[in-house]
């Protein structure tokens, strides 16, 4: 009868925890700390309610702005931007290693080969690390050992050239990503209206015939997203607050629509910042700062968007925003007010509708979900 009475309570309690783990998406917050930030907080959703909690903050890195999960969710990657005091290229890229409770250890970090490090990505089998630097226009490579930590850049691209708005007098590289397909590495260059294409193979980046798309002049190029199928491409443009279409024909790649992310009758200043899909891959969201929404496109059979609205973030300045694995919830960084906002999905038509969740956090400017 005890016997009995053990194994209920056991099997109940085993129900229980398991049932809480499900309740709740683990998630990282890539912050300034030169804005008030502390380091890399480590937060916990309840994807029930949309309540989000603090569990701890890791410390002793500067501006640890944006981060990036490796494919095993074993070891995690940050770009640091330092003073030329503390570091004469502007910067860092930093190893950690993830223990099972989602703590990170540092491992190492190498020089970021260029001022201003933005942006960062992990190539699919988890061997390499590609980082953008804004200040620096650079593009670099990075092998990774196999306790996860990095070696010295093995590839550093410069970019070259300007364009006609007074923010694109030089190279700003903002963005990079793998593509899962073929092997190749893409780039958004802010200052060159440019999204760069680079062949990879074996940490080095070479060029194909089609170096670069070349989007509208002053657009300023800044995020980008794939399309599932890879063989489209959107890319939301910082200074002109539009989304550029760019589709793959043959070996070409080439703009087949801009669309603003505005509503028609705002005549304020504001700058676009992120970009990502619904789980479905049927809806497009881009985060407007200045006019401090999420713009919501649906994306038609053809691939070409139509702009649905805008939803407020309750918050100032969406640098960054994430949705949730399970494509249900969409959590908003705003910089400049200092809160991360919960939003709860439609769906069926899209739409994010705001939970009343929120948490006040110093200068978060990136969500990565665990």
């Amino acid at each position: 009868m005890l016997r009995n009475i053990l194994f209920n309570c056991l099997f109940l309690f085993l129900s229980v925890t398991a049932t809480f783990a499900q309740d709740k998406q683990l998630f990282y917050v890539g912050t300034f700390t030169d804005e008030g930030a502390e380091g890399i907080n480590y937060c916990s959703l309840d994807t029930k309610t949309g309540a989000i909690e603090l569990l701890t903050t890791f410390k002793g890195i500067d501006n640890p702005s944006f981060l990036r999960l490796g494919p095993e969710k074993k070891f995690m990657y940050s770009v640091s931007r330092t003073t030329p005091e503390v570091e004469p290229t502007g910067g860092y890229v930093v190893a950690y290693k993830l223990d099972d409770h989602g703590g990170l250890h540092f491992l190492n970090k190498q020089v970021s080969n260029g001022s201003g490090p933005c942006h960062i990505d992990v190539s699919p089998d988890r061997k390499y690390v590609a980082i953008a630097t804004y200040g620096g226009g650079t593009t670099s490579i990075y092998p990774v050992k196999e306790d996860g930590s990095l070696e010295k850049a093995l590839t550093v691209v410069h970019n070259n050239g300007s364009s006609v708005h007074p923010n694109q007098t030089q190279p700003h590289a903002h963005s990079i990503k793998f593509s899962s397909t073929e092997p190749s590495i893409f780039s958004a260059d802010l200052g060159t209206d440019q999204l760069n294409i680079f062949h990879f193979q074996d940490g080095n980046l070479g060029r194909y015939e089609q170096e670069f798309v070349k989007l509208p002049a002053g657009s300023g190029p800044r995020h980008f997203a794939f399309h599932p199928t890879e063989e489209v491409i959107y890319v939301i443009n910082e200074l002109n607050s539009t989304i550029s279409a760019v589709r793959k024909n043959g070996d070409t790649w080439s703009v087949f629509q801009n669309i603003s992310t505005l509503p028609k009758d705002f005549d304020g200043e504001s700058y676009c910042a992120d970009i990502h899909f619904s789980k479905d891959g049927q809806y497009l969201y881009g985060s407007n700062r200045g006019h401090n929404s999420i713009a919501v496109f649906k994306v038609k059979p053809d691939e070409k968007l139509t702009f649905l609205g805008t939803v407020p973030v309750e918050g100032d300045w969406p640098r960054n925003f994430g949705i949730t694995p399970n494509g249900e919830w969409m959590l908003v960084a705003n910089q400049r007010s200092h809160n991360i906002t919960v939003f709860k999905i439609n769906t069926e038509t899209g739409m994010p509708k705001f939970s009343g969740k929120q948490i006040a956090l110093p200068a978060p400017v990136c969500i990565e979900f665990l």
